[in-house]
């Protein structure tokens, strides 16, 4: 899809525009879109590079995820210039982002002191044994009942602790009041309000709820969750509403997006958050599943948070104004969707392309008892299991690689059922249809797949950056910019398309029941707290039945070695 959507038909009657910066895990993209019609006018994507500096190690560059953020502006800028479309049309930004990925900048020089610890990142996982060791009983949903979130690697707060014990930088400027820690929504906010120069620094309730730091009821920063992790209050940003105006953009006038300057930020949510918001998911009891390079199913619980029974995490869905109540959601989260298919693409080099995954595995309509559990990063829910590792069991001779690009989109679909038998479990009330958005939604064969495994129909927008939409909503929305209306009979209606079951049940049950096998045999496979040899490094006599091994040889040498000499 290119980023010139607009008829002239339109041009002469376009109303106020709102834009969306939308940074996630993969890409980054700016999108413009018309607040009377909910039309997408305009946008740009920038892919981003991730690095995996050790097994189990994600990062990102912060200023290539801020590079890539003015791109993006300054080419649908461009195009909007192409479309006769006046840039000063643009009343408000929002931002969107992937959350849970951590940072930490020097507000005096305005520099990053470590790369951005992506969530998926896994190197926190020994100080998470060791958190979950010292609960009482050794639970993990020990602080469930202030953060709605179980003890995991996922979360903000593990990541910051890694980064104040392990990078000399971080833990210098901490101690000098020089710190500032932020998801990625902070980071891109101070910088693009000001930076060192007068930036401000805050988060959202959505994006504050998924740290660890954050108390669900008060809807703040909590002293003694910062305690339990010592983390020092002063480093954390204001925690504000996901719809108000936070700051105005300040870039340089020489750049094409120099005609953003002045313009209010005035929207902010965690990418899951805002999915929710653009499929109009405000009443209790709407869901959605977006499939991006993990796989979250949020469902809206209203006013007041639930607490679930089976895996899933309580999480702020949204707080659209600052008068306004908090809403929040029962989420389930699946660690690899679409990076399953960058997987295959750049680490195996079985496709060129994520388009070529759906023509592979089309090609041969079944995985022929192949089964894929993707578990890079361990499980996310509803086991939060962090010792399972990726598995592909069930080949034969007779496998090849479209069915192992089968089984790829089917482990996609089968978490996502496993997540929601967890939600339909919660809620009593079980879903008649999901609604889905996301990159991943593009493939038609996905999309059928998933609908099978549900058995439920699918429904897919014809527009399908939901989440970019839900953060231009929040931004036009809010007090003081007032241009879009979040009233229900103003909500422009959605174009979907929608996809049947087509499969007998009867399959879909064994292909499930085979599913949940693989998934035990993929658990327990890092079974050991990593011991480490004071460089981070992990110690070879870390595994217990290897250290054995090492050690039992060991005697037998020196017991050959005596009885030798005894001859």
């Amino acid at each position: 899809m290119n980023g010139t959507m607009a008829a002239s038909s339109h041009r002469v009657t376009l109303g106020p525009l709102v834009a969306a910066i939308d940074q996630g895990t993969s890409s980054t993209r700016f999108l413009v879109f018309n607040s009377k019609t909910a039309e997408l006018l305009s946008h740009h994507q920038v892919e981003l590079k991730q690095s995996f500096p050790k097994e189990g190690w994600v990062e990102e560059d912060p200023k290539e995820i801020l590079q890539s953020v003015y791109e993006c502006m300054e080419r649908t800028c461009e195009k909007l210039t192409q479309l006769n479309i006046d840039i000063s049309n643009i009343k408000a930004i929002g931002v969107t982002n992937q959350r849970e990925t951590t940072l930490v900048w020097d507000k005096e020089t305005g520099e990053p002191l470590y790369n951005a610890i992506v969530w998926l990142d896994l190197r926190t996982q020994s100080t998470v044994e060791r958190l979950i060791n010292k609960t009482p009983g050794r639970n993990k949903n020990h602080l469930k009942h202030k953060t709605g979130l179980p003890i995991s690697t996922y979360f903000s707060a593990v990541k910051l602790r890694w980064l104040m014990d392990n990078v000399d930088e971080v833990h210098q400027a901490v101690v000098s009041h020089r710190a500032m820690f932020g998801t990625v929504d902070s980071w891109l906010i101070w910088c693009l309000t000001g930076g060192k120069s007068g930036g401000v620094h805050c988060t959202d309730v959505t994006n504050a709820s998924r740290t660890m730091l954050f108390n669900i009821h008060t809807l703040d920063w909590d002293p003694e969750l910062c305690k339990y992790f010592g983390i020092p209050m002063e480093i954390l940003p204001r925690v504000r509403s996901s719809s108000e105006i936070y700051g105005l953009m300040k870039i340089c006038s020489s750049r094409k997006s120099g005609a953003l300057s002045g313009i209010p930020i005035s929207g902010c949510l965690g990418d899951q958050s805002a999915a929710l918001v653009g499929q109009m998911c405000f009443q209790d009891g709407q869901a959605k599943n977006t499939y991006g390079t993990g796989c979250f199913l949020l469902r809206n619980t209203g006013a007041k948070p639930v607490m679930s029974d089976h895996g899933l995490l309580t999480t702020v869905a949204y707080q659209l104004g600052r008068d306004k109540p908090a809403c929040y959601a029962l989420e389930g989260s699946v660690a690899i969707a679409g990076a399953v298919v960058r997987w295959l693409r750049d680490n195996l080099g079985i496709i060129g392309s994520s388009e070529e995954l759906e023509k592979l595995a089309a090609s041969v309509g079944t995985s022929y008892g192949c089964y894929f559990v993707p578990a890079f990063s361990g499980l996310y829910a509803p086991y939060w299991e962090p010792s399972a590792r990726g598995i592909i069991c069930g080949l034969t001779q007779f496998t090849n690689k479209s069915h192992v690009a089968f089984a790829a989109l089917e482990a996609v679909c089968f978490q996502t059922r496993e997540i929601l038998d967890a939600m339909n479990q919660d809620s009593g009330i079980p879903l008649t249809q999901l609604q889905v958005d996301g990159g991943m939604t593009s493939n038609k064969l996905l999309m059928q797949l998933q609908a099978d495994i549900l058995c439920i129909p699918v429904v897919k927008p014809s527009m399908p950056e939901t989440t970019a939409l839900g953060a231009a909503m929040a931004a036009g929305a809010a007090e003081g910019v007032s241009v879009w209306s979040l009233s229900p009979e103003d909500l422009s209606a959605v174009t979907s398309e929608k996809f049947e079951p087509q499969i007998n049940p009867d399959e879909s049950e064994f292909r499930y029941a085979r599913w949940k096998r693989a998934v035990q045999k993929s658990m327990n496979w890092e079974t050991t707290e990593p011991v480490g040899n004071g460089n981070g490094e992990t110690s070879i006599f870390s595994s217990i039945p290897l250290g054995f091994y090492i050690m039992g040889s060991m005697l037998m040498l020196v017991g050959a070695k005596y009885l030798a000499g005894q001859d």
